[in-house]
């Protein structure tokens, strides 16, 4: 969810930070294994890996690694019965294993140019290496793959594969009509790791104030799908709230067989909508999830949540988001069990 962000930080901004991934969990915990967030030294964070009870925490830790240049891995136990420091305050009732990179140099400039290719549609791998007690890093795409030149210049079998984060594309929202409705959906998409796209037949209402971060089309739906290049990996959403333009984007899109349609109207509207079209049994209609939605915001809460609904799943069934990960993360041999929850005093907040 935040790997986007924290690509984009590395893409214009550039400055060091340390990241800390998220590479093992048992029990419970707020994020799953491989989520990540960066640090930044003047306490600006991107992402997070808790509510906010271990961030105050990998914070104080981050002067120190950007000066060794040295990862650090850090085990937090919160599970009650056996961790007063922790436990007891949170509850959360699992063991969280983070690994903390610093980001300078090389691999600062890597996660930029990993940002350049999920951009352009690429799949982006960082895998991490050890040799010795530093980790080095290679970036694997379908146009790059480039490896720390010492990683390169040393034996294979002088270094061990450790994990790896994978950085997808964004998957794109395509929205037809650009009502007042469209405008929180937008919004919403937006913050929760979709590329918005609008289109409309009406100038008056698809504009760039009023979806400033959204790529814009206008005109009929055929000259809209070929401006955007509409494809079945979009996920898509018809609200144009003018029957015959809905129903001559739903003919164009249909053959598509999209990664999500959904179709915004009464039960009596859609039935007239899709009235004599064929394989109708996929789409979403009406769009959203039952929660009792009334008004423009609501509505746009009850289509995201069937959006992050579909996404899952779809990306459970491609095993998006899995990761190898070995134990002897630092060579530091045999682990006590639980590891060791070692805190920085007074650095959580609650």
């Amino acid at each position: 969810m935040d790997g986007y962000s924290i690509l984009s930080y590395a893409c214009n901004v550039g400055k060091p930070a340390v990241l800390a991934t998220l590479v093992h969990v048992e029990g419970h915990s707020y994020r799953k294994a491989g989520a990540s967030m960066l640090l930044l030294p003047d306490g600006i964070k991107i992402g997070s890996l808790s509510p906010g009870c271990l961030e105050s925490d990998l914070q104080e830790r981050v002067g120190d690694i950007l000066h060794t240049g040295e990862a650090e891995h850090v085990v937090y136990n919160m599970r009650p019965e056996e961790d007063a420091v922790w436990g007891e305050a949170i509850g959360c009732g699992g063991v969280l294993r983070i690994l903390l990179e610093p980001m300078q140099g090389c691999p600062l400039e890597w996660l930029a140019e990993a940002c350049s290719e999920v951009e352009a549609g690429a799949e982006v791998e960082l895998v991490r290496y050890l040799i010795g007690r530093k980790i080095h890093y290679e970036i694997k795409s379908s146009r790059v793959n480039r490896s720390n030149p010492i990683a390169s210049s040393l034996a294979k079998e002088k270094r061990t594969a450790l994990f790896s984060t994978t950085f997808a594309p964004r998957p794109r929202l395509f929205v037809f009509g650009a009502d007042d409705g469209t405008v929180p959906i937008a919004r919403l998409a937006g913050g929760i790791g979709f590329r918005v796209a609008v289109g409309d037949w009406r100038s008056s209402l698809c504009y760039p104030e009023r979806f400033p971060d959204a790529e814009l089309a206008i005109g009929s739906p055929e000259s809209i799908c070929a401006s955007l290049a509409i494809t079945a990996d979009d996920y898509i959403l018809i609200c144009g709230h003018q029957l015959h333009k809905d129903r001559e984007m739903l003919e164009r899109v249909l053959p598509l067989k999209p990664v999500y349609l959904g179709v915004m109207g009464s039960k009596n509207r859609i039935r007239h909508l899709f009235e004599g079209l064929q394989d109708t049994k996929d789409i979403y209609a009406p769009v959203g999830i039952d929660i009792g939605a009334e008004g423009p915001e609501e509505i746009a809460i009850s289509i995201t949540a069937q959006l992050i609904a579909v996404r899952k799943d779809r990306q459970r069934r491609q095993g998006v988001g899995s990761f190898a990960y070995r134990w002897d993360l630092l060579g530091g041999g045999t682990e006590q069990e639980n590891g060791n929850s070692q805190a920085f005093l007074g650095a959580c907040t609650r």
